[in-house]
């Protein structure tokens, strides 16, 4: 490659290595005798040197359920919660990771579909299980653990399908032969909740 075609490419190499580094990704540069750039963001060569840091990458699922269980919001809505969660038989850490990725524990969440809450029942969904304001937590969160621990037995307590039922509906899951539906927001869901739910479970050990 021309020395001068390679630093040409220099931005799309730096962008690449960065998407590709780790939450640290500084990348480490040289010039070799023939006048060619070289790039990494693991300097195995003693003729690197620092090019550019990169100080952190977009925060782990583990560092936003941490922010959020020790947030405000998830300590003030933790008691109704705790009775949802004894009430429907569901475990603790479930709910708290449910919220965390429906709402961020915001009670006045309202999302583009018409969902509310902490939990982001849709209006059928809320006065099917109760909740006569659904802005309200104790009954948003009280409904929205009644509909899950339903979905949950529909699905025979596969969490990740009664999560993806959650998400899409559970005529969906049922459409895609009892699998997660091709959904790219579902897709992106079940995990983040499957995430959420394993941080939680190490913050509330015994709560299941």
């Amino acid at each position: 490659m021309a020395p001068r075609l390679a630093w040409l490419l220099i931005p799309i190499i730096l962008l690449w290595l960065a998407w590709a580094g780790a939450a640290r990704a500084d990348i480490y540069a040289f010039t070799d005798d023939a006048g060619v750039p070289h790039f990494s963001n693991m300097p195995v060569d003693q003729r690197y040197t620092l090019l550019m840091r990169t100080e952190t990458d977009a925060p782990s699922v583990a560092a936003k359920a941490r922010s959020a269980r020790g947030g405000i919001n998830g300590s003030l809505y933790a008691p109704e919660i705790s009775r949802a969660a004894s009430f429907s038989q569901l475990e603790l850490a479930l709910l708290h990771a449910v919220i965390a990725a429906e709402s961020g524990y915001n009670p006045r969440a309202l999302s583009g579909k018409g969902a509310i809450g902490l939990m982001q029942l849709m209006p059928g969904t809320a006065r099917r299980y109760g909740a006569v304001d659904p802005y309200d937590p104790a009954q948003n969160i009280r409904a929205g653990a009644l509909y899950l621990r339903d979905l949950l037995a529909m699905f025979n307590n596969d969490m990740r399908l009664a999560l993806a039922a959650y998400n899409a509906g559970e005529n969906n899951v049922i459409k895609y032969g009892n699998r997660i539906p091709p959904f790219r927001e579902t897709a992106a869901y079940v995990p983040r909740v499957m995430a959420f739910y394993q941080e939680y479970r190490r913050a509330y050990p015994g709560s299941s």
